[in-house]
């Protein structure tokens, strides 16, 4: 049996934070989404706001192989050669 002690913090990440968008007007969105009920229409009608509002273009649309899991370097990859911006949403 192996004990696991909840109280021990987690390993750390090694993450950065985006930097801030300047400014929304004709930036292009990538959606993600996590392939649960309701996720992709969640995504469509936040877009279509994004475009009606700032003028923004939705380029992609992907999904998630495994809603629990993360999304992979593979898609995030593709997302960030064809976007300026990413949504992403759940279902439930």
């Amino acid at each position: 049996m192996k004990l696991v002690d909840p109280t021990v913090p987690g390993a750390g990440f090694a993450s950065v934070r985006a930097p801030k968008l300047a400014g929304l007007e004709g930036l292009t969105i990538g959606l993600l989404s996590n392939r649960k009920l309701n996720a992709e229409l969640l995504l469509r009608e936040t877009a279509a706001l994004f475009a009606e509002r700032h003028g923004c273009r939705v380029t992609t649309h992907l999904e998630k192989g495994n809603p629990s899991a993360p999304a992979g370097e593979r898609r995030i990859g593709a997302l960030i050669e064809q976007c300026d911006f990413l949504i992403t949403g759940l279902g439930d």
